[in-house]
């Protein structure tokens, strides 16, 4: 596999995010839905990669920059047919070593609290994030699980 920063030109990466957002409306009540839209991932505060598997696009995801030592990670996604294969780990790694170099000393990240998320919430527990009050412009949400961890 291979994970690549993205400049999110392409359709089908474009395609791959909007099935996303899709889904998370879908689970989600949109006054509690946080996944970013094509147009703000591509912001300055933003870096991006995708995973490939050969000529397959299998992921992806994000930092944003919160400080100068904070970020929040955004938009993990693993195609629904790789799920539980590894590429999310391989992925989340990737973004934990990236972060610390670059030189942020914080990663947070806000997740769904329904039963659906618990696969992803058990992932970042096994990667160190802990439960955390809601951290940059994030409420309390009934909806929302907050995460943080030191790099």
């Amino acid at each position: 596999m291979k994970i690549a920063v993205d400049d999110l030109s392409g359709p089908e990466i474009a395609r791959f995010l909007q099935e996303h957002v899709q889904q998370m409306r879908s689970l989600t009540p949109l006054e509690s839905k946080h996944a970013l839209d094509l147009d703000s991932l591509r912001k300055p505060a933003i870096t991006f990669w995708s995973v490939s598997d050969g000529d397959s696009l299998v992921g992806c995801g994000a930092i944003k920059r919160l400080d100068a030592g904070h970020a929040e990670l955004k938009s993990m996604r693993t195609r629904p047919a790789r799920q539980r294969s590894g590429v999310a780990s391989l992925l989340l790694e990737h973004i934990i070593a990236e972060a610390r170099r670059m030189r942020f000393t914080r990663l947070s990240l806000e997740t769904g609290a329904a039963e659906f998320f618990l696969p992803a919430r058990r992932l970042y527990e096994k990667f160190g994030f802990r439960e955390c009050a809601p951290f940059a412009d994030y409420r309390p949400d009934p909806n929302s699980t907050f995460m943080t961890r030191a790099l």
